[in-house]
């Protein structure tokens, strides 16, 4: 982060420096203060929410050595030859519990059944061979040379008495929710959900259904990222209330801007913030509250707006946040800034993507001064191929690629250089 905080916005002739996106970010996160307060939901309900609470252990998982196997329970050492026939002296499915067993006999045994104690190993039925017997367990074969141990779960492998097992700040999963039922958690302590209000701008704009692509007046356009906008926030367990399309007029936009704000947490506004343009969004925004614009070191996605809307009726502001119009600038800058602010402000611990390093199988011979996000798609050979169009308004290649490479500025790229790869489901779940 820089020494000194971003110059808030005033007219010049000149264009304001390029603001590094590692520095925007801690600027976003910086001013992300945890919604509180939590709520208690079933845990049922609470995937992809943001937890809490540690979850402490109040019980040992498995409570008891167990049987991975269907099979018999033996000692060792009576089967150290294989083919060694054991009587079988009882039999114990999972849920109940056997008792001790004696030198040179074995115990039908299930998966997840206790071990009998005086066992040491599960031997699986498929290197058996049983004799039944009338009126009681017969007789079993043991074809191989077992070893202690051997397909027995260790009491506490999974998680022991006291463990936390899952720490406050991470991000629900369904294998975090089966954790959190294993060790008796019907509820969880979560974050409350961020109210998002969404609103576009522009004159332009029509939605589909409204108009037939057949009668689109010279200049007119759907609105694409009404649609992609509130997907992502209901992905992120955000409560959406979708303003539309606002009148492109300043009292409208004041009118709606200040409406929003009693009762939302965040405003997201997409069109209207490249620097030097007349539009009503920034207008609007400088006088209800604070604006600031910056010029991200980012392509796509240059013009950004960060800015407050003091509340009537809550304590604190309404964070704002202005996104550029293009849809792929629109995506991206919301998939590498709102997003990790939005989890911030649920107080999730984790929320920067993690790129891996893969063979790119193209070339860039075009250097920015800006840090890129190229859209790719892994192919069958290990290595990444490149979108033909990186246009920021080619929507098609957000659909194609299943990543970005994430390529720093001033850097360009040769086939077989190593690049940074973060998965498009890294960022979308």
């Amino acid at each position: 982060m820089a020494d000194s905080p971003p110059v808030p916005f005033a007219a010049s002739s000149s264009r304001p420096p390029l603001m590094p996106l590692d520095e925007a970010i801690a600027v976003l996160l910086a001013k992300a203060q945890p919604l509180l307060p939590a709520e208690s939901i079933g845990t049922f309900d609470a995937d992809g929410r943001v937890l809490a609470q540690d979850l402490v252990a109040g019980l040992t998982v498995p409570p008891r050595d167990n049987s991975a196997m269907d099979g018999y329970a033996v000692r060792a050492a009576d089967c150290a030859t294989p083919g060694t026939e054991l009587t079988v002296t009882q039999r114990i499915p999972a849920g109940t519990v056997g008792t001790p067993l004696a030198a040179g006999t074995a115990a039908r045994i299930f998966t997840g059944a206790q071990i009998p104690e005086g066992a040491d190993a599960v031997v699986m039925q498929e290197d058996t061979a049983a004799t039944p017997q009338e009126g009681g367990l017969g007789s079993v074969r043991i074809a191989i040379a077992p070893v202690a141990g051997q397909w027995v779960r260790r009491a506490g492998e999974d998680v022991a008495s006291g463990d936390v097992v899952l720490q406050r700040g991470e991000r629900l999963t369904p294998a975090a929710l089966g954790l959190a039922a294993s060790v008796g958690f019907d509820k969880l302590q979560v974050a409350r959900k961020p109210r998002v209000a969404m609103l576009s701008t522009g004159d332009e704009l029509v939605m589909p259904g409204e108009v037939a692509p057949d009668a689109m007046k010279p200049g007119a356009i759907y609105n694409s990222n009404r649609f992609f906008m509130r997907a992502l926030l209901h992905r992120l367990g955000c409560e959406v209330n979708d303003l539309g399309i606002v009148p492109d007029n300043r009292e409208a936009t004041i009118a709606a801007l200040r409406e929003a704000a009693e009762s939302s947490d965040v405003i997201i506004t997409t069109g209207g913030v490249s620097v030097g343009e007349e539009d009503h969004i920034r207008a609007a925004l400088q006088s209800l509250g604070e604006l600031q614009l910056w010029s991200l070191s980012m392509k796509p996605g240059k013009p950004f707006a960060y800015g407050s809307i003091a509340r009537r009726n809550e304590q604190g502001a309404c964070h704002v946040t202005g996104l550029p119009g293009n849809p792929v600038s629109s995506f991206l800058t919301f998939l590498m800034l709102v997003r990790p602010f939005l989890l911030a402000l649920q107080g999730a611990t984790r929320v920067a993507p993690a790129a891996v390093p893969l063979r790119a199988d193209f070339d860039w011979p075009r250097a920015d001064k800006r840090r890129e996000f190229l859209r790719v798609r892994r192919n069958a050979a290990g290595g990444l191929d490149l979108f033909a169009n990186q246009s920021s308004g080619v929507l098609t290649s957000m659909v194609w690629g299943d990543g970005l490479v994430d390529n720093p500025a001033g850097r360009t790229i040769k086939a077989g250089d190593t690049v940074n790869f973060i998965p498009l489901a890294s960022l979308l779940g």
